[in-house]
């Protein structure tokens, strides 16, 4: 069975800094393609970013609304994910999900994800 947790979601004033990260355990494979999506009240889920692992090395693709706030990078430990967030709008508050392994097509359509976590919310106070 496998599981995808997120952790670091908290209350933000505008412009200011936040880390989320995501863990996962029985995923098979030493890396895994994995993604951070969020989804604001009322609004469908958007993709933020992804990270292609690939044995020439990772990619790593940004949604227009974050390009150059945030930054994903993949964690020490087998198949883990952080998310960097800097210079945050009233915009980026939503719940924000982590999720594994790629089965095609879009990265930015939740379908193209097999595996989600349950989310954690981050808030921006202006």
């Amino acid at each position: 069975q496998v599981t995808v947790v997120e952790s670091g979601g908290d209350v933000v004033p505008a412009g200011g800094s936040l880390r989320l990260g995501c863990t996962t355990s029985g995923l098979i494979g030493d890396s895994v393609d994995m993604a951070w999506f969020r989804q604001a009240p009322g609004q469908e889920r958007e993709g933020v970013g992804v990270l292609f692992a690939r044995t020439s090395g990772q990619r790593v693709v940004y949604g227009e609304a974050v390009k150059g706030r945030f930054t994903i990078s993949r964690g020490n430990a087998k198949n883990t994910l952080s998310l960097e967030m800097t210079n945050l709008k009233s915009e980026d508050t939503a719940k924000y999900y982590c999720v594994a392994f790629f089965v095609g097509g879009l990265w930015t359509r939740p379908s193209a994800w097999q595996h989600w976590g349950q989310g954690t919310q981050v808030t921006v106070s202006s």
